[in-house]
């Protein structure tokens, strides 16, 4: 399990979380959508994306973390996709 932060450009209904491999949907005050929450793996996260990509979403970044304390110091790592 992984903990993630993905943001997308354009903003993406709420209601779409369960479509969204069930991740929490947040806007940003720049009119950005970020999805977080836990994927079961790589395959997961990669699948999503794949899922973002068909929608015609621009990956603004990308973020993964340790799934037992993202809040914490350090627990989140940039894996190098900002545009």
């Amino acid at each position: 399990m992984q903990a993630i932060k993905i943001q997308v450009k354009g903003q993406i209904d709420r209601n779409w979380s369960d479509w969204l491999a069930s991740l929490a949907i947040d806007h940003t005050p720049r009119g950005n959508t970020v999805m977080s929450g836990v994927v079961r793996d790589q395959a997961a996260l990669y699948g999503l994306l794949i899922q973002l990509s068909n929608l015609g979403l621009q990956l603004v970044s990308l973020t993964c973390g340790d799934t037992g304390s993202p809040d914490r110091r350090g627990g989140w790592r940039d894996v190098n996709v900002r545009y």
